[in-house]
């Protein structure tokens, strides 16, 4: 009772110097459905470190980072979570997080990639996933998150070569076999659209695959067909891990298995019928890239004729398989960004992934458009977008249940313990996400990117999304509550209400397109 007090007086004082932010739009945990969770999210390489202990082998972004491609900054520490997870979840508990959504690193527990299983790995895991329950909270597992291992890379490409199918499917299998009997939510792999583009167009991410005028700094590759390369062979790769999941495992372990992709709500410019068509074309080529394959068994009809023949076609049978091939579907959400049609871009060349949009983009209205999809320097506190994405997604793709996987606040932010500006930003979309289950949206959870500040891929250390602040200079990584983490545990173990300053017609304006 003395420490639930402490939180409480903690909470208070802030509340109250801190006032001025809120006023009108209000809600409680209570507003939500019984069975809807609230949660928190890290990845494998971002929180746990440990790179190169026990049996561990090294991932693409193991080698991408000590080449120095992060400024210099490596995740071999990173939060040190393979050593503090006991000490994490326990924070957790205290937080009155009902769900954690973690990643297993594929080098970590195959570290060939495949065959022999690293028992340090797997007893890791176990521990994990055991210390979750015992604490009440689900885990919600993600078979990959980025990490492929090293040798599966030097071997053929990793997710270039359609070989990996096989190879991320015995991954899964180990999975569902070893942690299933726990694990009712599977997410097989994360964000494929974004890391495609970010890996094998732009050339940013590992493995710095990209080709001019689209990327500079490569190792090799093509951006006018890798992305659509390795999209292929990540959807094939899902379906054939949520197959092997309903044959063998899901009667008896009676969970569910689902795809996590990277989202971004997009609004024309301006009133031209253009724009409106430029916005239609990137919402196909973000999310309809997975989502029409998954849900339909086909790509969309846009990039089927702006690709041409660079689009790889499903045969029947893989179509069969890849339609509704998840039980559920996971979003990560941020941002928005207004769409201008761009008729002239074939002058450039060649077309890349992202060109085939025919579109540019940008975060404001007196911003010029850029070509690229990039994340604003910015946040654009723009409650309403997510509301009309979830609702997109009701109209365009059935009503699929969906899980926003992850919704935080850092980028291009000077972070602070008092990080009110972040419980502004999380409160507003979490009020986006109950008007859009009033609207009749199945959401089921809702994840804050992150638990504990971690290694940003973009940014190392210098960005930090985390409720609990890590002292990345100390020997001890001690962790610390920021006035998110307070803010948090008040909205979810003592009913506190949230209250969302607007302009009285924000949610109005939403419920009435």
């Amino acid at each position: 009772m003395a420490k639930v007090a402490a939180w409480l007086m903690v909470f208070l004082f802030f509340w109250e110097h801190y006032s001025s932010v809120v006023c009108l739009s209000e809600f409680t945990r209570d507003d939500f459905p019984a069975d809807f969770v609230f949660g928190a999210g890290t990845s494998a390489f971002q929180y746990e470190g440990a790179w190169a202990e026990d049996g561990k082998s090294p991932s693409i972004w193991d080698t991408f980072t000590h080449e120095g491609w992060v400024g210099g900054r490596t995740a071999d520490m990173a939060s040190d979570g393979y050593h503090k997870y006991k000490g994490d979840i326990k924070l957790m508990s205290d937080t009155g997080l009902e769900a954690y959504r973690l990643s297993i690193s594929w080098p970590r527990l195959l570290p060939n990639g495949r065959g022999a299983v690293n028992p340090k790995g797997l007893m890791y895991y176990n521990n994990v996933i055991d210390e979750l329950i015992k604490h009440g909270i689900q885990p919600h597992v993600t078979l990959h998150h980025l990490d492929v291992p090293q040798v599966l890379q030097d071997e053929y490409g990793g997710w270039l070569s359609p070989k990996i199918i096989d190879d991320f499917k015995e991954l899964a299998d180990v999975c569902f076999k070893e942690f299933g009997d726990r694990v009712s939510y599977w997410t097989t792999m994360n964000e494929p659209n974004i890391n495609s583009l970010a890996s094998f167009d732009y050339g940013f991410f590992p493995p710095r695959r990209c080709s001019h005028p689209y990327g500079a700094n490569c190792s090799g590759g093509n951006s006018a067909v890798e992305p659509y390369i390795t999209v292929h062979n990540y959807i094939l790769a899902h379906s054939a891990a949520a197959e092997l999941y309903r044959k063998k495992y899901q009667t008896i372990q009676k969970g569910q298995i689902g795809i996590n992709i990277y989202t971004i709500w997009f609004t024309p410019l301006t009133n031209s019928t253009e724009d409106a068509m430029a916005t239609k074309r990137a919402l196909d080529f973000i999310l309809g890239w997975i989502l029409n394959p998954i849900l339909f068994g086909e790509y969309p009809d846009s990039m089927k004729k702006n690709a041409g023949s660079r689009l790889p076609f499903f045969s029947y049978l893989e179509s069969q398989r890849v339609k509704g091939s998840c039980d559920f579907i996971g979003i990560n959400y941020y941002f928005a960004l207004y769409v201008a049609d761009d008729p002239v871009i074939d002058k450039i060349g060649p077309r890349d992934s992202s060109s085939d949009m025919f579109a540019k983009f940008t975060a404001y209205k007196n911003v010029p458009p850029v070509s690229r999809i990039l994340p604003p320097t910015a946040l654009i506190n723009d409650f309403e977008s997510l509301w009309k994405l979830l609702n997109y997604l009701k109209k365009t793709y059935r009503n699929p249940p969906i899980f926003v996987h992850e919704n935080g606040y850092g980028f291009g932010v000077i972070d602070t313990m008092n990080d009110v500006g972040r419980t502004y930003f999380l409160s507003g979309f979490i009020r986006s996400v109950l008007d859009s289950i009033r609207n009749g949206v199945d959401v089921r959870g809702y994840f804050i990117w992150t638990f504990v500040d971690a290694f940003e891929l973009l940014s190392g250390y210098s960005t930090r999304f985390g409720l609990y602040h890590v002292n990345f200079e100390g020997s001890g990584h001690e962790r610390t509550p920021k006035f998110s983490a307070y803010w948090y545990h008040n909205f979810l173990k003592n009913g506190t209400s949230i209250k969302i300053e607007n302009n009285g017609k924000q949610w109005e304006s939403a419920r009435s397109e």
